[in-house]
């Protein structure tokens, strides 16, 4: 039997919409878009659109590789929640510029169907791709959009091609959230009125990220208990720079014998470093001491961070890295490169250390130190808890109610509506 879409349990105000976001084809995807959405959704009803990129033939590569573009399920409810991924045609390598028109163009009839169900706004995350196909969607329906900077702007702004396609888009939406401050001054660069934008960072969840007993966890680790312990999480590509954290390792051994590296996470869209971390780590003598978990689930990750000392982050581009708050929620100091937002969230020196990016001598140094240095865990777990989703909830809130308000009076008042 069809699903009734004109239900009164599946009226919604808003949609979510974001290429990146969970599901059982790629659970660990988006996972800090549906951490702020979905505790949005237990104040305002919501859908969430993840367009996926298709082309016909996709498949075939498959074959090859088999995490190429996993296919996702037209519709999941993942906690009562409906997440459709509707299919948008793009070929790897060619008009790749054109995904936004692409992505809006797939997920049109969509929308027109979710807006006949009450929804008033379209909440998009990241401003490339999505941010673009959102704006054109919100005009074809007469939606207002709202746009969250993440990170991939930094990169995209640089791209003369992309550059003004960001301006437009930022100018075109009703409100602009950024994860970071960094990224709220990219927006005004690009054009955005100060008045329409505001920092919105992400939070922590207490309840899945927190201590637990140190020596427990070593032991289901394999680690010995006196050993010093450093941790990355993360998806293992160039960008979040494990490699860069493995060429410290040599020089950090030299004073700490019993040093052990713990990685945490798979490859990804933008590549997989695995093969290329397990050459380096061979090459440099430090078989044994890196350990490579692979990808975890959130609920599990509690245990490697409260086996560690000290959390690394040598990454070349960020927003504002929820994995941070992640680590600071389990009792870790963390060290991490001078990029986005980090030196938001490290804002204190209590709280571990920031390096410029690209500076080998002073990660390794940071480290050194870090790993010295005796730490006042309970303030650490003081900040982390300061920074739960509860206020950024709120203030998600505040800021959709004027403009829901205003759509709704809208499209009362069209003639579409009588």
């Amino acid at each position: 039997m069809a699903e009734d879409h004109s239900a009164g349990s599946n009226r919604i105000d808003l949609v979510v919409f974001s290429s990146l976001f969970p599901s059982s084809a790629r659970p660990g995807a988006g996972l800090f878009i549906r951490e702020r959405m979905f505790r949005v959704a237990q104040h305002r009803p919501l859908a969430v659109v993840s367009p996926q990129p298709w082309f016909p033939g996709q498949s075939l590569i498959r074959r090859l590789r088999p995490g190429y573009r996993p296919p996702a399920s037209e519709l999941e409810m993942q906690q009562g929640v409906r997440v459709y991924h509707p299919r948008f045609l793009a070929v790897p390598g060619l008009m790749r510029r054109f995904d936004g028109l692409s992505m809006a163009l797939g997920s049109f009839l969509l929308l027109r169907r979710l807006r006949a169900e009450g929804a008033r706004l379209i909440d998009a995350h990241f401003t490339f791709p999505d941010g673009e196909a959102a704006i054109r969607l919100g005009r074809w329906l007469g939606l207002p959009v709202t746009i969250t900077l993440r990170g991939t702007e930094v990169p995209h702004s640089r791209d003369p091609a992309l550059r003004p396609r960001l301006v437009r888009t930022l100018n075109a939406a009703a409100h602009v959230f950024s994860v970071s401050d960094s990224l709220r001054r990219l927006a005004f660069e690009l054009g955005a009125a100060a008045e329409k934008t505001e920092v919105v960072g992400n939070a922590v969840d207490i309840r899945i990220f927190h201590p637990v007993d140190r020596a427990a966890a070593r032991v289901r680790l394999g680690l010995p208990e006196d050993a010093k312990v450093l941790i990355s999480v993360g998806g293992l590509v160039e960008r979040k720079g494990m490699h860069r954290v493995v060429d410290c390792l040599p020089g950090l051994v030299a004073r700490h014998p019993g040093l052990h590296y713990i990685v945490v996470g798979a490859g990804g869209p933008e590549g997989d470093m695995r093969p290329e971390l397990e050459a380096q780590v061979a090459r440099l003598g430090l078989a044994g001491r890196v350990r490579f978990l692979g990808a975890l689930p959130p609920d599990e990750l509690k245990g490697p961070l409260s086996a560690a000392d000290v959390f690394v982050l040598a990454t070349r581009n960020e927003g504002w890295a929820n994995v941070l708050l992640e680590a600071m929620a389990c009792g870790l100091p963390v060290v991490a490169t001078d990029v986005g937002g980090n030196c938001e969230v490290i804002c204190r020196d209590e709280l571990g250390s920031i390096v410029p990016f690209g500076d080998a001598a002073a990660l390794q140094q940071a480290l050194h130190a870090a790993l010295d240095k005796v730490w006042d865990r309970a303030a650490i777990l003081d900040y982390a808890q300061a920074n739960q989703w509860e206020k950024r909830v709120a203030q998600l809130l505040r800021a959709y109610g004027p403009l829901l308000a205003n759509s709704h009076a809208g499209m009362e008042s069209s003639p579409a509506a009588k």
